[in-house]
């Protein structure tokens, strides 16, 4: 079931959209953090959206505005980085801080976002502070009922579902700093979309094709099951001393393929359009204005 933020005559709310996705079916949630929280609470809340398709009222997707699906998260994202070891090796090249000896443990950071742009929306370039635009596809997990203590085995019973992230990057701030909070978590820096597609449509890791483009020509190419700390591995380690929310997003990390890994460094321009895909799931498109 792929899931969607829309607005309809100023009133926000989440849906499902058809198969052929021309349709929006009203779940009769305000949001997609409600309508995650009822599902939390009990079967009744998703059997509620279930039935959407079939006595929901329903839009079509053109005659409303898609949103981010999660367009106000209720707290920072959790990514990870340097999780892929083809991106592990691209970035110890352009800044040997994000060199690494060992990758036992995974490497956790934040991102803070007010709002996340959607599919379509133009993500602001900063150009005044920063000079070193960077993009980086990703697949997210949302977490669907509160977690801790999960092992790795049951991990798949606490995932809401996937959607496609671009954790856009400051390179400039996020080196000199060195810290990555400001560089990753300037506004409009988290775009996030088009849907959720709820766990059960994905294999047991999801392995999916994952890319982005840069003004049509291809960057990033691999697939989802090449990641160094997997799905269940992240969120067992997390549970282990963290209780993760519903609603809660983690990014995985994104393979190789960013503009500073590219020789010389390839940085976004204003007017640049950066393409995220992942299989399943669907297009996240955005310009940078």
């Amino acid at each position: 079931m792929k899931l969607v933020t829309f607005v309809h005559d100023g009133k926000e709310a989440a849906g499902i959209l058809s198969e052929d996705e021309k349709t929006v079916f009203d779940t009769g949630f305000g949001s997609m953090n409600d309508l995650i929280d009822a599902c939390a609470e009990g079967e009744e809340g998703c059997v509620k959206a279930a039935l959407a398709i079939e006595k929901g009222e329903a839009f079509a997707a053109a005659d409303v505005d898609i949103l981010s699906p999660i367009p106000r998260p209720k707290q920072d994202v959790i990514c990870l980085g340097i999780n892929y070891t083809d991106h592990a090796t691209e970035s110890a090249s352009f800044n040997d801080d994000f060199a690494l000896e060992t990758k036992e443990k995974a490497i956790y950071f934040s991102k803070r976002v007010n709002l996340a742009p959607g599919h379509g929306m133009e993500i602001e370039s900063h150009s005044d502070i920063e000079g070193q635009i960077d993009y980086e596809v990703e697949l997210a997990v949302v977490i669907g009922k509160p977690a801790r203590n999960v092992k790795r085995e049951d991990a798949w019973d606490y995932i809401f579902g996937y959607t496609v992230l671009n954790d856009m990057s400051a390179r400039e701030h996020q080196t000199g700093h060195k810290q990555w909070y400001f560089g990753k978590s300037m506004d409009d820096f988290t775009p996030i979309g088009p849907c959720i597609v709820t766990e059960d449509e994905f294999e047991r890791p999801p392995k999916r094709r994952i890319t982005s483009k840069v003004n049509g020509e291809l960057r990033q190419d691999s697939t989802t099951d090449m990641l160094i700390h997997g799905v269940a591995e992240i969120i067992e380690d997390l549970t282990s001393g963290i209780t993760l929310l519903p609603g809660t997003i983690i990014a995985t990390g994104t393979p190789s393929g960013v503009g500073m890994g590219m020789d010389p460094p390839n940085f976004m321009e204003p007017g640049d359009v950066v393409t995220c895909e992942i299989e399943g799931i669907g297009i996240l498109e955005n310009k940078l204005k």
